[in-house]
């Protein structure tokens, strides 16, 4: 009897095994095949528009000046302009580069630099001149430029402030252009006749700094919510900030 069975039970055994060796393989392309997903579900989520802070810190930038004072190490204090490739020169330390960072970042880039000389620095950072808050206004406005953006600012707002409508602005598709990121920038077409036809300014937004309004001559009857930011001189011709 066992004879007679030995035959078919090797047979299924050895279907069994190789069953589970297809199985085995198939787990393992799937655990590889995984990562690569979460990989592309990521890049291609960091590909579309990323918001800002609520409440950004300000970076500092080429032509910045700031005081750098030293707590225990007076003879270390020093003021630093931020050159134009984003490098400042530090009494002691060489040349570190400090562009694109905020005060806290900026501190500690410091402390870091100075660590080699000096046990345990403590450094105070004091912004004197930097880029102040600004807003750009373009297109069919009495006065076009760059303005200080002091306060809050609504559009309306803005708009007076550069000289008012032109007699061939349209002032039913005001543009406001917001970067929202690094690559991307926002951007909205605002009603502002009916907005002050109706007396109801309760969706004319505060500028942020950086904004950018545009009053065109012509209608424009489409326009993405977001665009790339190298785009935006296809809409209007952007000034020099």
């Amino acid at each position: 009897m066992r004879k007679h069975l030995s035959g078919p039970i090797e047979i299924v055994l050895a279907m069994l095994a190789t069953v589970a060796v297809s199985l085995a393989q198939v787990g393992s392309a799937t655990a590889a095949a995984a990562p690569a997903s979460n990989v592309s579900s990521v890049s291609a989520a960091s590909s579309g528009p990323q918001l800002q802070q609520r409440y950004p810190r300000y970076k500092v930038q080429a032509g910045d000046q700031f005081d750098v004072n030293f707590e225990l190490s007076p003879e270390f204090n020093q003021t630093v302009t931020v050159q134009p490739d984003g490098f400042v020169t530090l009494r002691g330390v060489g040349d570190v580069h400090v562009a694109g960072e905020t005060v806290p970042e900026l501190t500690e880039t410091l402390r870091k630099a100075y660590s080699g000389i000096l046990h345990d620095p403590l450094i105070a950072i004091v912004l004197k001149d930097f880029e102040k808050p600004y807003f750009i206004a373009d297109g069919q406005l009495g006065k076009p430029g760059k303005y200080d953006l002091r306060g809050d600012t609504t559009l309306t707002q803005a708009i007076a402030i550069a000289g008012g409508f032109t007699e061939t602005a349209k002032h039913s598709q005001v543009l406001l252009f917001r970067r929202v990121s690094d690559q991307w920038t926002e951007a909205k077409i605002f009603d502002v006749k009916k907005m002050e036809h109706d007396g109801n300014l309760s969706e004319d937004p505060f500028l942020h700094p950086g904004d950018m309004l545009f009053v065109p001559k012509n209608t424009f009857s489409k326009i993405q919510r977001f665009i790339p930011t190298a785009n935006v001189g296809t809409y209007v011709p952007l000034r020099t900030p």
